[in-house]
């Protein structure tokens, strides 16, 4: 499933075809997807303005001037691609449309938007701008990870007695909104901490030094345009590359690369997804 670094990209590829402009029309080629579509989906986005896009935790949002906003998650497999922009950004024309197309808005200044998700575990809502944080979706959600909210008094008060293991509590939305399990395993082996410590035993000055190792990964990998293992793509269609940069995640068996390690990259399972760590100089 796409992460911060991947929504985060797909969301600033959007902005130069869709801020700004009328969405001419929107076309919605099912009832559903994960849950069913908010009703006359396509007659309210229709006609609307996109005054700007901004990301919370892994949905997009969109803010339209008719009060409204929309939200989209990609899910397991969904794309936003744009052809025909006129800015100069994109070079594709508009493509045929393709079976997982489910959701396409053309936009008054001749760009295209197409949803495409062929497990359907994405999903749009519309939601009230005003209110749209208190949501259920976005009103569970702890400090964005890059934003100013997020700080090690935080994170130190937020790991105090806790005994859930550290890759657990950071997979924890509540705690921290977006990250996933990519890239809270590159944080764990960064910052030499082993996945499977309590967050609760960690020392407070190992904790808040997770913070500043937080957002160098998530901005390490958001400039590379994020990772594509399966089905992610940007909104230009181009692959992400920062899997190539991984130390740790997808390298069972093989050596560690930090300096005068070497020791082999091991894989566990905790909550049911795999963790991959060092477990020489991960402690």
């Amino acid at each position: 499933m796409p992460e911060l670094p991947e929504v985060e990209t797909v969301m600033r590829g959007l902005q130069p075809a869709m801020e700004g402009a009328v969405i001419a029309e929107a076309q919605v080629n099912r009832p559903d997807l994960r849950w069913p579509f908010p009703d006359r989906m396509a007659e309210r986005l229709t006609g609307a303005r996109v005054n700007g896009l901004r990301r919370r935790s892994k949905y997009i949002l969109a803010d339209l001037n008719s009060g409204e906003t929309l939200l989209i998650h990609l899910g397991m497999s969904g794309r936003m691609t744009v052809s025909g922009d006129p800015l100069g950004q994109f070079v594709h024309d508009h493509p045929p449309q393709q079976k997982h197309d489910h959701v396409v808005f053309d936009m008054d200044n001749g760009a295209r938007i197409t949803f495409n998700d062929p497990r359907r575990f994405g999903a749009m809502d519309l939601l009230d701008t005003a209110r749209a944080h208190e949501s259920k979706l976005l009103s569970v959600l702890g400090p964005e990870p890059l934003g100013n909210d997020f700080h090690e008094d935080h994170l130190i008060a937020a790991f105090k007695g806790r005994k859930t293991p550290v890759k657990t509590a950071l997979l924890d939305q509540g705690i921290i909104a977006g990250l996933g399990n990519i890239y809270v395993c590159e944080v764990l082996f960064r910052a030499g901490v082993s996945p499977q410590r309590h967050a609760g035993q960690i020392a407070a000055h190992r904790v808040g030094a997770l913070v500043p190792v937080i957002r160098e990964v998530l901005q390490d990998a958001i400039a590379a345009g994020g990772s594509s293992l399966k089905d992610f793509r940007q909104a230009n269609g181009e692959l992400g590359y920062f899997q190539h940069s991984f130390d740790v995640y997808g390298r069972e068996g093989e050596p560690c690369r930090r300096e005068g390690c070497g020791g082999p990259i091991r894989r566990i399972v905790q909550s049911g997804r795999s963790t991959f760590y060092c477990g020489q100089c991960q402690r």
